[in-house]
């Protein structure tokens, strides 16, 4: 039916049937009757929506661009309109239409000038066939094109097919303001208040125990006012208490943490705080950043760019590496501020030994091994104490209090404890009286700035970083470094030797209001989905860098089934959680659950939900349950500074945590019984699982499995818990028993056996032993 017919049934209609259908039918005649788009040339609107939409701009990744459902449309109350304006549609007719619209090449074309690729060219044409096939009744317009399409062409569905397009993929209507709103091309901008004074920036540079930030202290006790940036927890506090003991008032700010120093809780003239937590529009005389060179930090960097930015300080002392002076130089040129430049050398020079440690035996007082994994850090502390020596062990998960506790047991020279094994987390935050280094290993597991996991050898800058430890005692000998392997040796020299590479670039992180704004033209598009859409539209210029949204990711999917508000749902997102903690992932889970329903997080439901009472820990697991339930405090704490409400006992809880703290100081304390127990345990279970079921261990424990077998074919029996109704034990058994062998000097042994063995040519076999066992043992490498 052509359409001077439908205008003639039109005009049969009743007054009152035409009224709610006047639009529709309009805006099909408009279609009608424009210009045809197609093959014939583009109407005056597509050019417009091409040329804005290209812009200059790099291509979206449309991958990111997740479709919504559009739902069918059900019966119509006024009944099926447009067949009565024309005639029922033929399914199999409107088939063969679509299938012809979909195989044009100027309609493909056309819609790539709209932004839609062959990926969502086609996702919308799918959305679009099955909506129309699948609709009891169509919208007016769209029924009299299909129903008219013989007498004009298939080109003419295309305005409703980009409509439909455009609903399940709304970012196509609104490309050109989300490029706007994640422009970060000018960050110092966005801190006004920092712009509208001339600020003077000192750069202290110069390695650690340098005394460079104490300069930068002295400057900021000196000042009217000021705020230090750390960044960490211990700094701040360091800081906080240093300030009030020299009599100038100072407060506290941390996630977890407000104190303020003063009776009547008015602000005090000082604060330190960690550097996520400065204020950028408090006016102060002196402000000081310190480690600037975090500022190239893959998921932290932010924090530092911020500060640098836009604190409101008439003096900003930083304190860092030389490798950060020519970026801070470069950011701060675009706000017309000058860097001046502070050089510190090394109180005590940092020297490396001609010889590795190569044994435990070889430990002195006051040395420190370090180690970047906690397998290591069990391993070595078990073999210090069956040395008949006392260790302090620091790691990055412990908390604060049980930190700066062990720092002080390895301090004190009344202590019997006169050895330090720790991770790189006592590279910054500690001070600590170590005379010697040794590097356990020289491999770190890390993550670059794309989120992606790294296993490569330590950098210069962290090598430098963690060896600035030594020495810090007054020591004048300068052989303070080395390493626990011969071969690492000449690495670590080489890494030393090498200079740091210049930092390239500053991160940059979304605020709050960005993501609101973004979520108002997206408002159907999930947090994380948002999240992956503002880093693929953001232009930034070639000094700064998007920080990894990883973490933040992780816990928006957490929680996206939640109904929070998108402001909540954002905070909630940027709260500190290790991601590897299956009970602290769950407790914001549940967190968020109790905030949607409008329920406080009491202390007593707090105490209900970890269980408390706690007690000691048993073994290494019960000590790692108890730094998460740690974690799940701190995070009650942080969200308790942006929830007063729903988050109300925060003194009460931080008592509680420090109870907590007091309980994993002693099962640190007892550590190398708590890897005594567990190691057994582990060894115990490894030897009662089935062939079968071992096969299917990850690759570690795995090759302790193998390492037990191999014990096995060298005479020894496997460890077993005493046992009244054993007659008798091997050696291997009662030495792991009495805490005198571990698997590591088991295998060992086992090398030690095998050389000897090879180098007296003994071929036959050794009683307890089969050939065939021996041939296989040879066949693992993964056991030697």
């Amino acid at each position: 039916m052509s359409f001077p017919r439908c205008a003639l049934l039109w005009a049969r209609l009743p007054a009152g049937r035409r009224a709610g259908h006047r639009a529709a039918v309009c805006s099909a005649l408009r279609a009608h009757r424009g210009p045809v788009p197609g093959p014939l040339g583009r109407t005056p609107a597509v050019a417009s929506a091409s040329s804005s939409a290209s812009g200059g701009s790099k291509a979206p990744n449309t991958s990111l661009f997740v479709p919504l459902a559009v739902k069918p449309q059900g019966p119509s109350a006024d009944g099926d309109v447009g067949a009565e304006l024309t005639r029922p549609l033929d399914k199999n007719e409107v088939k063969k239409i679509l299938d012809q619209f979909y195989k044009r090449k100027e309609i493909q074309k056309l819609g790539a000038d709209y932004g839609l690729d062959a990926r969502l060219f086609h996702q919308a044409f799918i959305s679009f066939r099955n909506y129309i096939l699948q609709s009891h009744s169509l919208d007016v317009d769209i029924h009299i094109i299909l129903n008219d399409i013989c007498f004009t062409h298939v080109d003419d569905l295309f305005p409703f097919f980009l409509r439909h397009a455009k609903q399940i993929f709304p970012v196509l209507e609104c490309k050109d303001d989300l490029r706007k709103i994640s422009d970060l091309r000018i960050p110092p901008n966005w801190y006004p208040e920092a712009r509208a004074i001339q600020r003077k920036i000192i750069f202290h540079s110069g390695p650690t125990n340098s005394g460079k930030t104490y300069h930068a202290i002295q400057k900021y006790l000196s000042a009217k006012s000021g705020v230090y940036c750390g960044p960490l927890k211990l700094l701040a506090h360091e800081i906080f208490e240093k300030s009030n003991a020299e009599g100038v008032p100072c407060d506290l700010v941390t996630g977890e943490e407000r104190v303020s120093i003063e009776t009547d809780g008015k602000q005090a003239t000082h604060v330190a705080c960690t550097v996520e937590m400065c204020s950028v529009t408090t006016p102060y005389e002196v402000a000081v950043i310190d480690e600037i060179q975090m500022i190239k930090d893959p998921a932290r960097g932010w924090a530092w760019t911020r500060a640098l930015l836009g604190l409101c300080a008439e003096e900003v002392h930083l304190c860092g590496e030389a490798a950060a002076i020519d970026l801070v130089t470069e950011l701060l040129y675009t706000t017309g501020e000058e860097v001046e430049v502070r050089n510190y050398t090394r109180l005590t020079p940092i020297s490396v030994l001609d010889h590795a440690l190569e044994s435990l035996d070889n430990l002195r007082p006051g040395d420190c091994i370090v180690c970047f994994s906690k397998n290591d850090i069990y391993s070595v502390s078990r073999q210090i104490e069956i040395r008949g020596l006392e260790s302090a062990v620091i790691y990055g998960s412990l908390p604060p209090g049980t930190k700066l506790a062990q720092a002080k047991k390895f301090n004190d020279p009344d202590d019997p404890c006169k050895i330090l094994v720790a991770t790189d987390a006592i590279g910054m935050g500690l001070n600590l009286n170590i005379r010697r280094i040794i590097f356990y290993s020289l491999i770190k597991p890390s993550i670059n700035e794309k989120g992606e996991k790294e296993i490569e050898p330590i950098t210069t800058s962290q090598a430098l970083q963690i060896a600035g430890r030594a020495g810090s005692v007054r020591n004048t000998k300068k052989e303070r470094l080395t390493t626990m392997n011969r071969e690492d040796l000449r690495l670590l020299k080489e890494i030393l030797n090498k200079p740091v590479e210049p930092i390239k670039a500053a991160g940059l992180h979304p605020t709050a209001e960005q993501i609101e704004m973004f979520a108002y033209h997206l408002p159907d598009t999930t947090l994380s989905n948002l999240i992956d859409i503002f880093v693929d539209f953001s232009q930034v210029d070639g000094q700064y860098f998007v920080c990894n949204l990883d973490d933040f990711k992780f816990s928006a999917e957490l929680i996206q089934h939640i109904p929070l508000s998108l402001r909540v749902r954002y905070v909630f997102c940027t709260a500190p959680i290790n991601k590897k903690q299956p009970f602290v992932c769950s407790s914001l889970l549940q967190f968020a659950r109790q905030h949607s329903r409008n329920e406080p997080l009491t202390f007593a439901w707090l105490r209900r939900y970890i269980k408390w009472p706690l007690h000691p820990p048993n073994n290494i697991k019960d000590l790692m349950d108890l730094e998460a339930v740690h974690d799940v405090l701190d995070l009650y704490l942080w969200l308790s500074y942006r929830f007063i409400d729903m988050f109300p006992d925060a003194n009460l809880v931080r008592d509680l945590q420090k109870e907590l703290d007091g309980i994993i100081q002693e099962g640190v304390h007892n550590i190398t019984k708590l890897i005594k127990i567990s190691e057994a345990q582990r060894l115990l279970n490894l030897e009662n699982m089935s062939a079968d079921n071992r096969s299917r261990l990850p690759g570690t424990l795995k090759s302790q499995g193998r390492r037990m077998r191999g014990t096995k074919t060298l005479g020894y029996k496997a460890v077993e818990p005493p046992s009244p109704s054993a007659e008798e034990k091997s050696l291997a058994s009662r030495l792991v028993q009495q805490g005198l062998l571990t698997a590591d000097m088991l295998k060992q042994l086992e090398k030690e056996w095998l050389t000897q063995r090879t180098e007296h040519g003994k071929d036959k076999t050794e009683p307890g032993t089969t050939s065939k066992g021996s041939r296989r043992k040879k066949k693992e490498p993964d056991s030697d």
